[in-house]
Formats: C-alpha cells, structure tokens, sequence
C-alpha cells in the first residue's frame, strides 16, 4: 500500500513526488479534535475515495485510477451539521449550509474526495475535507490540502485506489 504522506509544514510527498501545499489557516489538529468551521486540516490516515474535475476546464478528464466523475453547476456538498446529508454530496439548490463545488476561482477544478468523516460522517466533526488546487500564493484553505494543478495531476496519475492519505504534525 502507497502512502501519500502531508506534513505540517506544507509538503506533500509522494514516492519520488515531493510537494509543496496549503493546508487550514487553523493549523493541523489530530482527527478527535477536528471540528466544523475550525479552519484546521485533520491529522490522521485516509483512503482516497473518488476524483472530481469540472469538464469544462479540461480537453480530457484528469488521468487517474481512482473513481472519477465530472461535476456540474448543481454540485455540492453538505457542510451542515444539523443536515441528515452532512459530510456528502448534494445536488443544489440545498437547503442545509453547503460549499458550491463549481466554483468560478479554479480552486475545485479538480478535487480528491479523501475519506475524512465519512463512514459514517459524525455532525460536527468537519466535513468538505479535499485535497484541492492551491491559490497561487499557497494562501491557507479551510482545512484542506491544497497544491499547483500541475503537481495535483500529476499525483492523480500516481496514485491507485488502495493509497493512503496521511496527515502527519512532523
């Protein structure tokens, strides 16, 4: 098994892939201690679950053995602890607080959906968790792990469906 390993000083390393990345403007916290809105990325070991991409931006989908599908301007995901769809997708408009998945900043272009709260997603404990792409400045996310879209691509081509996302203090 493959482990894509993020540390907390903005690397993310991969076999021979070494990284830089954003990760939340609220530092990284172990998973126990993730909590909705904190702005902390969630230390802890995830599986890859599925690659998003907005079609519109591409000449071909992203190259990747993971699960993939393209997103639509109805695509969300649940951010609302109170929501019974907490921590999963949903088609909008929705009625629960939600992040919009079609953005217009290219920030979620191309997403990795790891397994961060989600078998089965406790409210409250932080949702919306991706590894996405990163602003040009490396600004902080709101909990995910951010890198250059070419350096996402290139990790999608590297990684399989039984790699491992870990999130490490040192």
């Amino acid at each position: 098994m493959s482990t894509l390993l993020v540390t907390a000083d903005g690397r993310l390393r991969f076999g021979g892939l070494d990284f830089r990345c954003a990760l939340g403007r609220g530092g990284c916290r172990p998973e126990a201690d993730k909590r909705e809105g904190d702005g902390a990325t969630p230390l802890g070991l995830y599986p890859l679950r599925q690659v998003l991409y907005r079609p519109d931006r591409f000449a071909a989908p992203p190259q990747t053995r993971l699960p993939l599908a393209p997103l639509t301007p109805a695509d969300g995901w649940c951010d609302d602890p109170a929501e019974a769809a907490y921590n999963r997708p949903v088609t909008l408009p929705h009625a629960g607080s939600h992040e919009r998945l079609w953005r217009d900043d290219g920030l979620y272009d191309v997403i990795l959906v790891p397994g961060h709260n989600d078998d089965p997603p406790i409210p409250g404990l932080g949702s919306a968790i991706f590894v996405h792409v990163a602003k040009p400045d490396y600004a902080p996310t709101e909990g995910c792990v951010a890198l250059a879209l070419p350096d996402l691509l290139l990790l999608l081509q590297a990684v399989s469906p039984r790699s491992l996302l870990e999130i490490r203090a040192a």
